[in-house]
């Protein structure tokens, strides 16, 4: 039973890794918008579809749904607390702070949500991708 949670833990994390190297890199200048492209020349140009984006605004910490399927909201840290919505995987969301919560597949760490959407998702599915603070209390 150990050996098998191992090697789920060592392909999820090495799918994360791949998956965050099949894109290319690219720097924006501090203040400037970045360059985006529709889906209809990403998907004629051959290149990764573009990314659904939930209005993040700049500075705002933010992250990246990698689940396979969509991400539940909750009312708190919990997969016990009432469900509040879904996010669909690919989706780029804003993050307030982090908070300790019901461990999901070796991961206790949990995201408040900010924007529109109050609540909280498990941070196993999601991928930051700036910094997170704790959250006070």
């Amino acid at each position: 039973m150990y050996t098998l949670r191992t090697g789920r833990r060592v392909a999820s994390a090495l799918a994360v890794l791949v998956i965050a190297a099949s894109g290319p890199l690219a720097a924006t200048p501090a203040g400037a918008a970045p360059a985006t492209e529709s889906p209809a020349a990403s998907s004629t140009a051959g290149g990764p579809p573009a990314t659904r984006s939930a209005n993040v605004p700049v500075g705002e910490p933010k992250g990246k749904v990698v689940s396979r399927i969509t991400l539940s909201i909750r009312e708190e840290p919990t997969s016990h607390s009432a469900y509040l919505g879904g996010l669909r995987p690919g989706t780029v969301i804003p993050l307030v702070c982090k908070v300790r919560g019901e461990n999901v597949d070796g991961n206790n760490l949990w995201y408040l949500l900010g924007g529109a959407r109050p609540g909280y998702v498990a941070a196993r599915y999601v991928e930051n991708q700036s910094p997170v603070p704790y959250c006070r209390r």
